[in-house]
């Protein structure tokens, strides 16, 4: 039961009181909103026209206070706004300094149509830079890979990448220790197929170093493999005072994997078994069999047998 009872009339004075209460709210918050003010703000920077002869590193962390003029609501969203864009720097000066005065670029960076609120003063004013002799060179490319292949499937050649080298650029006595850069990590799971992707580089981690291109093509030839089992014919090797040597057996019994395509095109041509007579004056009484000639794409299974008798006829 209400305590304070209002008449009709009262009632709709009341209403229009609070009305234009709020009315007077509402203006009085545009007017406020709407003056201009001095607010700062933290905002990352990004570089553009690196020196290309020149090293550098900074030697202050990639965001700098920035000190904003405008009106209320744009200090109002601005606090919102946490996916604004970076500010550009032009470091085009540092082939002849080796430092960035901020305040010499407010007006060009004022004009950029991404920045909505006239900025006034940085905070630090100077970005100041280490640098040494910069070196270009041309590395390798390897593939890291994570690869589990489905059972009897295996890489069947060379892997490839494309391009095979990238260029990186960087202070001298960092770019003499780069031998090869790394992608990442190549990571598939019963794979029974040729493999075909782009992978990207491994990061930069030295701010001072720059890589190019950022991606590379991989290629990973797969197939399916098979044994095969072949006789292959035993040479003698270093035999430089006998003029025979008999072997027993004179072929050993080779079981490789090959690809299923190739299967049928493999002979005991493409293979080649060895015997070192100097073993002999070593002190064997029988001879190791090696196979020191076979494909790439082949893996030996076993040699049956391992080793040969041999009769020297002087």
């Amino acid at each position: 039961m209400p305590i304070i009872k209002l008449s009709v009339s009262e009632r709709r004075r009341l209403s229009v009181f609070i009305t234009c209460l709020l009315l007077a709210v509402v203006a009085w918050v545009f007017a406020t909103l709407s003056e201009k003010y001095v607010y700062t703000t933290r905002q990352a920077i990004v570089f553009k026209n690196a020196p290309q002869k020149r090293a550098f590193r900074p030697l202050q962390t990639d965001t700098v206070e920035i000190s904003l003029q405008g009106t209320g609501w744009q200090m109002l969203f601005s606090k919102m706004d946490h996916g604004s864009r970076p500010i550009p720097v032009d470091l085009h000066t540092l082939d002849h300094n080796d430092y960035i005065a901020l305040n010499t670029q407010l007006e060009r960076i004022n004009r950029n149509k991404d920045l909505n609120h006239r900025i006034i003063a940085f905070n630090p004013d100077t970005l100041y830079f280490d640098f040494t002799n910069r070196l270009t060179k041309k590395v390798p490319v390897l593939p890291l890979q994570a690869i589990t292949y489905k059972k009897q499937y295996m890489v069947t050649g060379k892997v490839t990448v494309q391009p095979a080298y990238v260029v990186v650029n960087g202070p001298g006595n960092v770019i003499e220790n780069v031998n090869h850069w790394l992608t990442d990590s190549i990571k598939f799971t019963d794979v029974r197929q040729t493999i075909n992707t782009i992978v990207r580089l491994q990061p930069v981690k030295s701010g001072n170093l720059n890589v190019y291109p950022k991606m590379v093509q991989v290629r990973i030839p797969v197939e399916e493999f098979t044994e095969k089992t072949l006789d292959i014919p035993v040479k003698v090797s270093n035999n430089t005072h006998y003029d025979a040597v008999r072997i027993f057996p004179q072929k050993v019994r080779v079981t490789f994997t090959v690809p299923l395509s190739r299967y049928t095109e493999i002979d005991e041509n493409f293979f080649e078994a060895n015997a070192d007579l100097s073993l002999w004056h070593q002190g064997y009484s029988v001879l190791p069999v090696k196979i020191t000639h076979m494909p790439a794409y082949c893996k030996i299974v076993s040699t049956v047998p391992q080793n040969v008798d041999f009769i020297i006829k002087k």
